[in-house]
């Protein structure tokens, strides 16, 4: 896998629009390539801000001809004081007088960067709804231009980007091409961004939804509304971490919402706390959180419906955490854990339903599945991704095998015909239906580890001769061990990387 990233600035478009004395100051900066923005004040300095600092670019102050100059070469500026440059990213924004008079400017350098998210393709990928959280300029909307980009070009998808005050996409009517061939529907200002999301799923029929910054009730609730009709929806919020989304009223719905909850006294007994506790009140709408901690470093919350409730109930939670190499590739510095909740007074109910499950021959070649308490259109995804030919059942009886939700499957699997293979999934994220699914429809062990290991001996070749990472396809950890002893024993590195079920071995160049 290789983290190799490629900049375009469009910096022949932005020097133009500066006052001559701005562009006789830059032109032979020796950090030009990291400017962020000019900053004309009038009456002050013209200020250079770099990633690292910032430079004065003129002893003497800013007057009106300096502003008018920028003004005059870039047209109009829009209800939220922004304009732009057509086909480019960069961004004038205008502050204004109590007259309406322009007397500053904060001209942002706007670039398109590639090889952004091979740090999170394997999650883009696996079709879950994904909101990016983290501070301002940490690279989230970067990052939403190559998934748009990515899910278009590479996986054919039918995507289209939500572009408010076009962040994403650029200036003009022509987007910009670092989002590829995604599609771009442009929403003037925030308060019609709802309207915009919900237009462009009952318009366009895509299967991808691209937003940037999820900020009000109505976008809320369009996000739900799109993930409930099963498009993909990948998007950023305010915040910097999954606890602000959790504690902000407007936007806690996006992971499930929390509601006060009276128990009795019984059950707050058995619990060990007080009668009155917060629990998630619905299914999150993104499955999955991405927090953005700096340039190089994320963490990933893979199961946020698992993850919420676990916070809920003060037990322990680790997200899985990220950082790009210097040599390429990326490391998993910390993996995820969220502490189990133990299963106290389930009664005997359990007991026998796990008796039943066990005496249940498991049928391999299941053509025939019937699915409750699970959203269909991840089971077919699942089914999809595994070339599996399988038909999903409206009757029980007619099923070769049961994949229900573990919670209320009492009566499905009693109803389930003899010889029918059944799996209890114990929430319905797209990992744990995955899993369930591919348990039903595994070839062999034997033929298995044959495969992989012929697997690791194909991608040596590939390693040995173009010098990149190769990522294997995902195994349990048993094959994985062996895949890791295999590209050991011909002294080449190998890690895993990934999430279960989608955990997998790569190789690395020596």
């Amino acid at each position: 896998m290789s983290s190799e990233q490629t900049i375009i600035d469009n910096l022949e478009e932005f020097l133009p629009l500066m006052p001559p004395a701005v562009q006789a100051g830059l032109r032979g900066h020796p950090d030009l390539h990291d400017l962020l923005e000019v900053v004309i004040d009038l009456g002050r300095p013209i200020e250079a801000r770099f990633t690292h600092g910032y430079v004065l670019l003129s002893e003497e102050p800013a007057d009106l001809q300096d502003i008018d100059y920028v003004v005059a070469r870039i047209g109009q500026f829009d209800r939220d004081n922004r304009a732009g440059v057509e086909r480019t990213l960069h961004r004038i924004s205008a502050i204004r007088n109590r007259l309406g008079n322009v007397v500053g400017l904060t001209c942002r350098l706007g670039r398109a960067v590639y090889g952004t998210i091979d740090i999170i393709r394997d999650v883009v990928e696996t079709g879950a709804n994904i909101l990016l959280l983290g501070r301002p300029g940490v690279g989230k909307t970067t990052k939403l231009r190559e998934v748009a980009r990515v899910l278009a070009d590479d996986f054919g998808k039918r995507v289209i980007v939500v572009d408010t005050n076009n962040e994403i996409a650029g200036d003009g009517d022509i987007p910009h091409p670092a989002i590829g061939r995604a599609r771009r529907m442009q929403v003037p200002n925030t308060e019609e961004q709802h309207d915009v999301m919900i237009e462009a799923v009952e318009n366009h029929m895509p299967e991808v939804i691209i937003i940037d910054e999820i900020g009000t009730a109505a976008d809320t609730f369009a996000a739900r509304t799109i993930a409930e009709r099963g498009v993909q929806l990948i998007g950023t919020a305010h915040g910097n971490d999954l606890g602000n989304v959790m504690s902000n009223p407007t936007l806690s719905d996006l992971v499930g919402g929390i509601q006060a909850v009276t128990l009795g006294d019984e059950e707050a007994k058995r619990r060990g706390t007080q009668k009155t506790v917060l629990e998630r009140k619905a299914p999150p709408t993104f499955d999955t959180i991405i927090e953005l901690r700096d340039l190089h470093t994320l963490a990933i919350h893979h199961d946020v419906a698992d993850t919420v409730d676990a916070l809920q109930q003060s037990r322990t939670v680790r997200s899985e955490v990220r950082q790009r190499q210097p040599a390429g590739g990326y490391e998993v510095v910390q993996v995820e854990e969220v502490e189990g909740l133990e299963e106290e007074g389930e009664g005997d109910d359990l007991e026998r339903l796990q008796q039943e499950i066990a005496r249940r021959r498991p049928a391999r070649s299941a053509t025939r599945v019937y699915i409750k308490g699970l959203t269909r259109r991840k089971v077919e995804k699942a089914l999809r991704e595994m070339r599996v030919a399988a038909t999903i059942v409206k009757n029980v009886a007619e099923a070769d095998a049961v994949v229900a939700l573990q919670a209320g499957s009492k009566d499905v699997v009693e109803r389930a015909r003899p010889g029918a293979h059944i799996e209890l999934p114990r929430s319905n994220t797209y990992s744990q239906i995955y899993e369930a699914l591919r348990k039903l429809f595994t070839t062999s062990d034997s033929a298995r580890e044959e495969f992989a290991l012929r697997e690791v001996e194909q991608a040596l070749k590939r390693v040995e001769s173009e010098n990149v990472s190769v990522e294997l396809m995902p195994q349990n950890s048993y094959i994985r061990r062996l895949q890791h002893e295999s590209a050991g024993r011909r002294n080449y590195r190998s890690t895993s990387v990934g999430k279960e079920p989608r955990r997998r071995v790569m190789i690395l160049p020596q």
